[in-house]
């Protein structure tokens, strides 16, 4: 019961956590109420409704309605906020790193609880993490964060791995594991950014700008 309610409470704050990620980058956009309504709803619902439906199972938010309420509250907030917040990327960092790092164990567990293979349910929370970002950003008009040379997915591949070593090679409880993989993701993001980590590039600066 604990867990089923850890659990709950970590898909209720990935929810938030990427709503309020599309709700930032549509109004950066300057986009309309309801188009940043839009924007909010596909990076909540897409990495998950993708999963899903690899699954074959019904889509998590086709069946419950809180999670639609979550979104639509959490984007009336952040336009509120947002009269008070100035610094739209900063903030819109942040709840994009909660969201991936949230989505990611979502997803892996999601996994794990239909007995597939780990490497399987690592690409699920890989999905699960990323592909509602990348729909915001395709409808932005923005080159995907994936398909830039910043770590991200990689962030969830690596905490993702993690998670999966630890809770069947460790004696830690299985709640501090999620937590601590939460945060390791979260972390490696992060670093990333300040300290400008980026994946191996094949072509030089020469060819990037004649492309």
């Amino acid at each position: 019961m604990v867990h089923e309610n850890l659990n709950l409470l970590i898909e209720l704050l990935g929810t938030v956590a990427f709503a309020m990620s599309g709700s930032f980058a549509a109004m950066q956009k300057r986009l309309d109420p309801f188009g940043v309504l839009i924007i909010a709803f596909i990076t909540s619902v897409g990495g998950g409704t993708v999963r899903d439906v690899l699954l074959d199972v019904p889509v998590f938010w086709m069946r419950d309605l809180v999670m639609c309420s979550v979104i639509f509250i959490t984007c009336i907030v952040s336009m509120v906020f947002k009269s008070v917040e100035r610094k739209f990327k900063v903030t819109l960092f942040l709840f994009d790193s909660f969201g991936l790092g949230l989505f990611t164990i979502v997803g892996i567990q999601k996994g794990l609880s239909a007995d597939l293979h780990p490497l399987i349910c690592l690409t699920l929370g890989t999905i699960t993490g990323c592909f509602g970002g990348i729909i915001r950003d395709i409808l932005l008009n923005r080159i995907p964060l994936i398909f830039r040379t910043e770590i991200y997915a990689t962030a969830c591949i690596v905490g993702g791995s993690v998670f999966l070593l630890l809770i069947n090679y460790s004696r830690l409880s299985y709640t501090l594991v999620q937590i601590s993989t939460i945060l390791l993701i979260v972390a490696i993001r992060t670093l990333a950014v300040k300290y400008h980590w980026q994946m191996p590039k094949f072509y030089d600066s020469a060819e990037s700008s004649e492309m």
